[in-house]
């Protein structure tokens, strides 16, 4: 074994390794809230892991729909082995909620974006429908009187 493939993590991808942490680690599985620090931790237990892809993964769990929401009625933090860590803060709610809040309004946004371009779409099939009926009985009535 060379000394690039000793220190190559197992993992592929961020997301490879969250799953694997969402399996042996119940606060990830049930999305509770992380003790600050607990990258630190993870480090600690998975040093096969690089700091970058473990930060990665972090980002994408605590960036989560699930994560956000547990987050924003949550009281207290847990560490790796699911004991109580610090409390959450008011400031940290207030952050996921309003980070929950802005997720939801660009969400909104572009649904209803979409909607007007599926309007402009559907309407612009049904002119484009008005202008071949019409172009259908003009041939059709010159046709007759040839």
């Amino acid at each position: 074994m060379t000394t690039n493939e000793a220190t190559t993590a197992p993992f592929d991808s961020p997301r490879a390794l969250l799953k694997d942490l969402q399996e042996k680690f119940p606060v990830f599985g049930e999305c509770q809230p992380l003790a600050i620090g607990i990258d630190k931790q993870l480090f600690a237990q998975r040093s096969d892991v690089s700091r970058k892809m473990l930060r990665t993964a972090l980002g994408i769990h605590t960036n989560s729909l699930r994560y956000l929401k547990a987050m924003e009625k949550a009281t207290v933090r847990f560490n790796l082995d699911g004991s109580q860590a610090d409390e959450v803060s008011d400031e940290h709610r207030a952050h996921a909620a309003a980070t929950l809040k802005e997720r939801f309004r660009k969400n909104a946004e572009q649904r209803k974006v979409q909607r007007q371009e599926e309007a402009a779409q559907r309407k612009a099939e049904e002119t484009e429908r008005l202008r071949a009926d019409k172009l259908n009985q003009l041939a059709a009535k010159f046709s007759r009187k040839n």
